[in-house]
């Protein structure tokens, strides 16, 4: 038995699933009940507690896996609330320095975030001589200043990605300044190339960082409350429709932001038994259009957002409309479907019932049985996810062959560090990308998917 579980902001739906989660279209898994409860105002834990209960006793007490969309990440950054004060550590100097940390931001987000900044002499490149050596004295200095002032510390070097030896030498200083017990996250661990989106993940990865370990921390001790089987696996909901551990959130807490569309999108196409349409998640005031391509949520382009803020994760493409505005509706539908083709439309949520056929001129309207609770199934029936990607210069002699399986191998390992089984893991090579702004450069993506560790 697996149950997941969607923690929305008036309602959480719990779902208990009899099957794997991995296989099908349906995900090889039936649904045996689906309840949805009042959420608890901001109580996710309580709000996912009290769903839980709500299901039969005698199956849940055989459930071996728990999966969660806690959206709380979200939330705290909606909000304003929560968010740890972050000292922004820029590792890049004079060629780094055309364009501020935080700029852009709202000015509210950035207020509730920014505990100081700095740009100090530094960066790496694509090869080992291309890069400047760290100012080990200015970061110091920078960590002295802010220490007892900031929560958290977000460190981001030029060319990180590809070599994040100074990252993880300026983060050995700003802990011997400020603390050990002062969290420092590493950009190169968080976003791909680019500077500035790789930055602002970076930072929203610590400022969330205390509000996610807390929550992980009450979801840990509430879990002899759900009545699961002894050594039952907890899994949250990341960005792009897969999985990761308690432990892995902690890490990473910026990976669950989106996770609740994304999850949505997965849901309803497992639901629906398609790998490819445009969902639509029909609230009580809005609705969400997103696409689903093979199995996932469609990602959004290099001008996706979160709070506002331009960011290098892997978020779900999102149209928002008002839920009552059918035209409006249907144009986002249009403007969600491929240049070719039509694709199925898929509509779930509380409010689908309310959309008319007539609405969706020309659209194969699919409407699944438990579209109410598309997210709790999304996240009961998907698997833990990794991915990995990689800038490299192409070149005579140079064995691409060799650094793809390279890639393939992380993602792999990043699956397996986000608590799937390692012995059932299987890897996706995507596509190779080249890089507008680095002639002869060429980005290398891998993802991986696979169940958790069974008990």
């Amino acid at each position: 038995m697996i149950i997941g579980v969607d923690v929305g902001p008036t309602g959480t739906d719990a779902v208990l699933l009899d099957g794997d989660g991995t296989g099908g279209a349906t995900g090889g898994s039936r649904a045996l009940r689906a309840v949805r409860v009042p959420s608890l105002p901001g109580d996710a834990v309580g709000s996912l507690v009290a769903a839980v209960e709500a299901l039969p006793r005698e199956p849940r007490a055989r459930a071996t896996q728990l999966a969660v969309g806690l959206r709380v990440a979200d939330r705290a950054l909606t909000e304003r609330a929560g968010l740890a004060h972050v000292g922004v550590l820029r590792i890049g100097g004079e060629a780094a320095d055309t364009v501020r940390p935080l700029f852009g931001w709202p000015a509210e987000l950035r207020g509730a975030v920014c505990a100081g900044t700095a740009n100090v002499a530094g960066g790496g490149g694509l090869g080992p001589h291309d890069g400047a050596p760290l100012d080990r004295d200015a970061v110091a200095r920078f960590a002295a200043e802010l220490a007892g002032r900031a929560e958290a510390f977000a460190v981001c070097a030029v060319f990180a990605p590809a070599d994040g030896t100074q990252e993880r030498e300026a983060a050995e200083i700003l802990r011997a300044e400020a603390g050990a017990d002062v969290p420092v996250v590493l950009s190169g661990e968080i976003g791909s190339l680019g500077l500035l989106r790789r930055e602002n993940a970076t930072v929203l990865d610590a400022a969330l960082c205390l509000l996610v370990a807390r929550v992980a921390d009450e979801l840990t001790a509430a879990l002899p409350l759900l009545g699961l089987a002894p050594g039952a696996a907890v899994l949250v909901t990341r960005h792009d429709g897969t999985l990761m551990s308690l432990d892995h959130l902690r890490r990473q807490p910026g990976l669950s932001l989106g996770s609740g569309p994304a999850c949505t999108i997965r849901g309803a196409g497992l639901l629906g038994g398609v790998r490819d349409a445009v969902v639509a998640d029909i609230g009580e005031r809005r609705a969400r259009v997103g696409a689903l391509t093979a199995g996932y949520p469609q990602e959004a382009g290099p001008g996706g957002r979160i709070g506002g803020v331009p960011v290098s994760l892997r978020v779900p493409e999102l149209l928002t409309v008002d839920a009552a505005a059918h035209r409006d509706l249907a144009e986002a539908v249009d403007r969600m479907q491929p240049a070719a083709g039509r694709l199925p439309v898929v509509l779930v949520g509380g409010g689908a019932a309310a959309v008319p056929g007539r609405a969706l001129p020309g659209c194969d309207v699919v409407r699944p049985g438990h579209g109410g609770v598309a997210g709790a199934f999304g996240a009961a029936a998907s698997p833990v996810g990794g991915h990995h990607e990689r800038i490299v210069r192409a070149g005579p002699g140079r064995r691409l062959d060799a650094v793809r399986d390279e890639v393939r191998d992380l993602a792999r390992a990043g699956a397996v560090r986000a608590g799937a089984d390692p012995r059932r893991v299987r890897t996706l090579l995507e596509p190779d990308l080249a890089v507008p702004y680095l002639p002869g450069a060429l980005l290398l993506r891998a993802r991986a998917f696979g169940p958790p560790l069974p008990l």
